[in-house]
């Protein structure tokens, strides 16, 4: 309850029962709306109405006129217009029909034990309602109703209610005399009766809905009574059925039994009769074995010598072919002889036109002597002039009051010192002119000796090879310049069991045998070292089977290496003079399982350190990243880097080779020069490689880490071939596979074109080496019939600032 309404305690009007009378319970029949009837209708206790007169007297012809409750329970209720002081009591106290609040406040027992059709359990006519809402501050909960124009009304009064009668007036207000009229009384009963009559009718109705909704539960449970009765029949059918069903398949499973036993006495007759069946095929076929093999005997003999008879025929045949194929052999080798001695004609007129350009050559190079010698001699005129004017300067200071003859000398003397400055430098430019034809000359003569040049060298026998075991290799023209060289090859018997051997004859730029030495070697690869410095790109590599002497020709202390690299010193020094001055750099990398180590580093980073090598298709250079460049100074200081190198290249022993390299070397050295004079830069390169030797797995034995070595050492020189054979195709814009190798993609621009490429195919004079030496000497025949194109010179003018 409220807070308000616990402090406020009401007092009904009603008359309190005696509880001396009172048998122990409750008016259980009273509830809450006749209470509040009963309140309405009562006398109100004396005192409280003011009045005129003493009692009120109803007129007879009042009590006549008026009808009864009978009469008018059918007619229309009629609005009346209550008097000031039925208004002014209704006003606080308005009729409970009209308000559709259900009332918070517990009710009584008699109220819950009422019937639930009881009109009066929920709603009713009241007197005395709850205060409103808005009037004691309580919040209004969901099933509230807030109306402007409805009244706040008191709550009602059970029989059972202990208020006191001064709390009637703080909600109806004081009773007045006006309040007991009869007719209003009356209008009240008449509302209180229609609420009643509407109450009524609508319980009727409620109670007409739930005897339809019974009906319509009695028909929904016979329907389901009838479907349960049809589902029982359809339950026993079916059992019905399972039984036949069940009896079916007992004489189905009686019957299989049946069945059974006759097949298996049918089968036991089939295999009786197979067996004999069997034998009797197995003796008929005896005989018919033995009837073929008469047969086949026959046969035999007959296709034999109709055999020998068709390879009496074939011999015959093959004499006639082999005769005609020996005469049509004659005719090729003769229009081959002729061919040959063409080719030996213009071999002949181009020889005499490279000796007509030496011998230009050679006078150019006499004249170039001869104009250093004018030059250093008017150096010296030139410096003995000019002693000679400081001293007639000194004498002219001396002689300031100097005569006309005086005078006269000293002019002379200006003007000698003048023409000889002039001569000088005169001298100066037509050197530098001849230095510069010397270069374009030289250019030429190693181009018309072939861009890709190859050079043979067979090494000697070693000490402790035995002279019996050398293979025979021969020099049909060692007494003149030596190009040519042929090599028996090993015997081959053929199919008419002759022994045959065939002479392999092979023709390359030079030729040198087992008595040359280094020095003699390097005196044909000078002009390419000159060529480097002019402001080419040079490779010169080794090829060859492992043990050839790859490694002496190229890292030996009079390798081609170390003279190359002196030859450059020199040639430099003798160059300042005519204002080039070069710097040298160096790489030192080698080419080991197909990764990239630097031989100048440290040996324990080589599989930590991953290098790329990088190509600038416009300048036609490679770059190796992170990798060591050493400056070269001076000749000791390459002298210490190939110690260096060779001390952390890969090498191991084999079983052809007690010393074997297992990788590719390539010394890489720049040559950046620029002349003072003319404003003239040059940017050569010079790769020397050294390739690893190419070995058979049937002779080398080599397994574990040994064979991962030879077989990438291998793919590497078969990916060299590839390359070499498809720039031999001469196919412009056809594709040229470098990056299949390491080694190859390395050496693009010194075999692609942009290079002046010398190589060197090293042989064995050991016959057990046969195979490879012939090997080696096809595949560097392959090299000398590819044409890579012509070289680029990497010169450019420096303007002065």
């Amino acid at each position: 309850m409220d807070s308000d309404e616990n402090t406020h305690r009401f007092s009904s009007s009603i008359p309190r029962p005696n509880r001396a009378n009172s048998n122990g319970r409750s008016l259980h029949d009273i509830t809450v709306s006749a209470n509040n009837n009963a309140a309405g209708t009562m006398m109100p206790p004396p005192g409280t109405i003011s009045r005129k007169h003493v009692e009120s007297i109803v007129t007879e012809s009042a009590m006549q006129t008026r009808k009864t409750l009978v009469e008018r329970g059918g007619e229309t209720r009629k609005k009346t217009h209550l008097g000031h002081s039925a208004s002014k009591s209704m006003s606080s106290r308005p009729l409970s029909a009209l308000s559709t609040s259900t009332s918070s406040r517990p009710v009584s027992a008699a109220s819950r034990n009422a019937p639930h059709n009881q009109t009066s359990s929920s709603h009713g006519p009241s007197s005395r309602t709850r205060p409103s809402a808005h009037n004691i501050g309580r919040p209004q909960t969901s099933f509230g109703y807030s109306h402007s124009h409805r009244v706040s009304s008191p709550r009602p009064v059970t029989s059972m209610s202990t208020r006191d009668d001064d709390s009637q007036d703080s909600v109806l207000g004081k009773r007045k005399v006006e309040a007991w009229d009869q007719d209003a009384k009356m209008e009240k009963m008449n509302a209180m009766c229609d609420l009643l009559l509407n109450r009524f009718q609508g319980t009727t109705n409620q109670s007409a809905g739930l005897k339809e909704a019974i009906e319509l539960y009695k028909s929904r449970l016979q329907e389901i009574e009838e479907k349960n009765s049809q589902l029982s029949e359809h339950n026993i059918t079916l059992r019905v059925d399972l039984d036949t069903t069940k009896s079916r398949l007992l004489t189905i499973e009686n019957n299989l039994k049946d069945v059974s036993r006759d097949h298996e006495i049918a089968i036991d007759d089939l295999e009786r009769q197979h067996r004999i069946d069997l034998e009797a095929s197995r003796q008929e076929a005896s005989k018919r074995i033995e009837e073929l093999a008469v047969k086949h005997k026959e046969e035999m003999r007959e296709l034999r010598s109709r055999f020998d008879n068709e390879i009496e025929n074939e011999r015959n045949k093959l004499r006639q072919e082999l005769n005609q194929i020996n005469a049509q052999t004659a005719i090729d080798l003769q229009r081959s002889q002729i061919e040959m001695e063409n080719r030996n004609r213009e071999l002949r007129d181009i020889q005499a036109e490279v000796n007509r350009l030496l011998s230009d050559l050679d006078r150019e190079r006499t004249l170039n002597k001869e104009l250093q010698h004018n030059m250093v001699r008017n150096a010296s005129n030139t410096m003995a002039l000019e002693s000679s004017v400081s001293a007639l300067r000194a004498r002219i200071e001396f002689l300031e009051s100097g005569n006309k003859e005086q005078s006269d000398a000293f002019a002379r003397l200006d003007q000698q010192l003048r023409d000889a400055l002039a001569e000088t430098q005169a001298t100066k430019d037509k050197l530098r002119k001849e230095e510069t034809l010397r270069r374009k000359l030289h250019n030429q003569v190693q181009e018309l000796k072939g861009n890709i040049r190859v050079f043979c060298r067979v090494r000697p026998l070693l000490n402790n090879e035995p002279v019996e075991d050398s293979a025979r290799i021969e020099f049909p023209d060692s007494e003149a310049d030596c190009k040519e060289i042929s090599v028996l090859g090993p015997e081959e018997k053929s199919s008419l069991g002759s022994i045959t051997t065939k002479t392999y004859a092979y023709s390359f730029d030079h030729v040198f045998g087992p008595s040359s030495q280094n020095t003699e070697v390097f005196e044909e690869i000078s002009q390419l070292v000159q060529s480097a410095l002019d402001g080419y790109n040079v490779c010169i590599f080794c090829y060859g089977q492992t043990g050839s002497g790859k490694t002496h020709t190229m890292s030996s202390e009079d390798g081609m290496i170390p003279c190359a690299v002196h030859q450059i010193y020199d040639t430099a020094s003798a160059l300042e003079e005519k204002g080039w001055h070069y710097t040298m750099q160096g790489n030192f990398v080698e080419v080991y399982n197909e990764n990239l180590n630097d031989l100048l580093g440290k040996a324990e980073e080589f599989d930590k350190k991953k290098h790329e090598i990088r190509h600038d298709m416009q300048k036609c250079k490679t770059t190796i990243t992170d990798i060591t460049t050493v400056n070269l100074d001076s000749p000791a200081r390459v002298e210490s880097i190939l110690r260096r190198a060779a001390m952390n290249r890969s090498v191991a022993a084999t079983k052809a080779n007690e010393r074997s390299s297992r990788s590719h070397s390539v010394f890489i050295l720049k040559l950046i020069g620029e002349n003072r004079f003319t404003g003239e830069k040059s940017e050569g390169t010079l790769n020397l490689v050294d390739l690893a030797g190419s070995e058979r797995l049937s002779h080398s034995k080599a397994t574990g880490e040994r064979l991962k070595e030879t077989q990438s050492i291998n793919r590497s020189l078969s990916c060299l071939g590839d390359v070499i054979g498809a720039l031999g195709q001469g196919k412009e814009g056809g594709h040229i596979p470098y990056r299949n190798s390491k080694l190859t993609y390395l050496l693009q621009f010194s075999l692609g074109g942009n290079s002046k490429t010398l190589m060197f195919v090293m042989v064995s004079p050991r016959q057990e080496h046969l195979n490879e030496t012939l090997t080696s000497l096809k595949f560097a025949t392959k090299v000398h019939n590819t044409h890579i194109g012509t070289a680029r010179k990497q010169t450019k003018m420096i303007r002065e600032s």
